[in-house]
């Protein structure tokens, strides 16, 4: 993502959501390429991490959101998991994500997602907890979906660091584009923008999925998949622009 405050983008396009993300745990995996491909919107190629392509499962809390300038009862604070890759366009300098599955608690948040945006939002249970104390920081989410559960729990420093721009943890974290595909096939693109993040240093980390049943069966090997690293990302104000078609 962008790096500085929001106030200093110029005015390019509308705001559709402000909020907060925070508390991100980013589970990063190398999967095989032919997994990520049937989900490549047109005029993108997927985006490798020292020669690997690669996913993340990651979990965060929604805070203070509001659509459009509207603050919706309920609606305001929540969690968030989802399954993202990571892509670059072929036309241009940018790299971004595109998510295969985002579960939400709420039907509508998730029923709205996909009206605007087609995005791959489902219902599903998900539970937060974040705990800190001088020395130490822990913050776990448990969802279910599908009859499939999963866990995320991590425990780390208090204290925040800012990772160097060349580290593994900015790789994973900084991304400014999300892409996605009209139900039509058109490729979107819209931007998010946020300063860079800074970072927890992870102690201990727990990731369990049952990859089969919530991300289906091709997803299914995954079980003894083991992490390239975990991340802990602090988060902070976000704003996600309007999306504007791609000419592919």
């Amino acid at each position: 993502m962008a790096n500085g405050p929001l106030s200093q983008y110029p005015i390019m396009s509308r705001t559709f959501l402000t909020a907060e993300w925070r508390d991100l745990i980013l589970a990063n995996y190398a999967v095989e390429p032919s997994l990520l491909e049937p989900h490549l919107p047109k005029g993108l190629e997927l985006d490798l991490f020292k020669g690997q392509a690669v996913c993340s499962l990651v979990g965060f809390r929604f805070l203070r959101t509001r659509v459009m300038g509207v603050r919706w009862p309920g609606y305001v604070n929540f969690p968030e998991i989802n399954l993202r890759f990571y892509v670059r366009e072929k036309r241009a300098d940018r790299r971004g994500v595109v998510f295969i599955r985002e579960l939400v608690r709420s039907r509508t948040v998730a029923g709205i997602a996909r009206r605007l945006y087609n995005e791959p939002y489902v219902k599903a249970k998900i539970s937060e907890q974040v705990s800190e104390n001088e020395t130490e920081r822990g913050v776990g989410y448990r969802f279910s979906y599908n009859g499939g559960d999963g866990g995320m729990h991590v425990t780390s420093d208090a204290e925040a660091y800012l990772p160097a721009a060349e580290s593994t943890e900015h790789w994973f974290k900084e991304h400014q584009w999300g892409y996605g595909q009209t139900r039509r096939g058109t490729t979107l693109r819209y931007e998010v923008r946020h300063p860079v993040w800074g970072c927890h240093r992870v102690r201990t980390s727990k990731i369990t999925v049952d990859w089969g049943r919530i991300y289906g069966k091709k997803w299914a090997h995954m079980r003894h998949a083991e992490p390239l690293g975990v991340v802990l990302a602090s988060g902070s104000e976000i704003e996600v622009r309007t999306a504007e078609q791609l000419s592919n």
